[in-house]
Formats: C-alpha cells, structure tokens, sequence
C-alpha cells in the first residue's frame, strides 16, 4: 500500500451559502491528493502525459460523512491499496484537521489512453515504478 498526504484549506470560493463546501471541490481535492501521490512517487503526471499515456477518471464514488466549512484545513489520505493491472483504483479519505472527524471517503478509477486517446494497457516502464514503489512498501 502507498499513501501520500496532502493539505487543503478550504476558501471562502469553495462553500455555498449554507458556509458548507460545495460537493463538486471534493473531487478537485481527490485530484490534488492523486498529483501528490504521483509527485511523490517519483512520476510526476506532466512525466506520464509526456511518455504518450494519460489517465482519465472513469469512475468516482464519494461519501459524505461530515461537511468541511470554510477556513478549515483538511488533510487528504490519498492511497493506493494494489499494483494497477488493466485499470488504476485510488482511494482518498479527507480528514478535518488532526483527524479528528472523517469528512469524506471515496475512490476513482481510471484507464490508460495513449496520446490519441485510445484505450491501451499500461506502459512497462510505468508498471514498473509501482512495483518498485510497492517493493519499498514491505
């Protein structure tokens, strides 16, 4: 397993009227956190993208426990639980600050393309900075 952390704080832009974060930024933090996990693997998505292969979220599933009001900080526990094989799963629980309360859990899933956006399998060289990261792991 893998896991990176990234912290937010949530702008006065990111709430509704009620104060309460509006749940579309939920998933732009899903982002976030899945840049930084990348980043701190050691593959940049600008590196993947430049190699001819991106990844597009096919699917996402949230579950709101808690809302996030503005001004606080939330951490985002981004983690990838296994070795992608045809598809790439990520898992992201956002916490209020010092986790104390789970706000928010859910997942994404995305295919590889290649630069014509075609569905293709995952580049070797790719496969093989997971296994390594996951090597590191145990």
């Amino acid at each position: 397993m893998i896991e990176s952390k990234t912290h937010i704080r949530v702008r006065y832009a990111d709430t509704d009227q009620m104060g309460i974060v509006y749940h579309s930024h939920y998933l732009e933090w899903f982002e976030a956190g899945r840049a930084e996990l990348f980043r701190e693997m050691g593959i940049p998505y600008t590196e993947i993208e430049k190699k001819g292969t991106a990844l597009p979220v096919i699917e996402a599933h949230l579950k709101f426990k808690r809302p996030a009001r503005y001004d606080q900080i939330l951490e985002i526990i981004t983690i990838l639980k296994e070795i992608p094989k045809v598809k790439l799963k990520i898992f992201y629980n956002i916490y209020d600050e010092n986790y104390k309360n789970l706000l928010v859990d859910g997942y994404t899933v995305h295919s590889f393309i290649n630069s014509k956006g075609k569905p293709t399998r995952m580049p070797f060289w790719l496969k093989r900075v997971f296994e390594e990261k996951f090597n590191d792991e145990y």
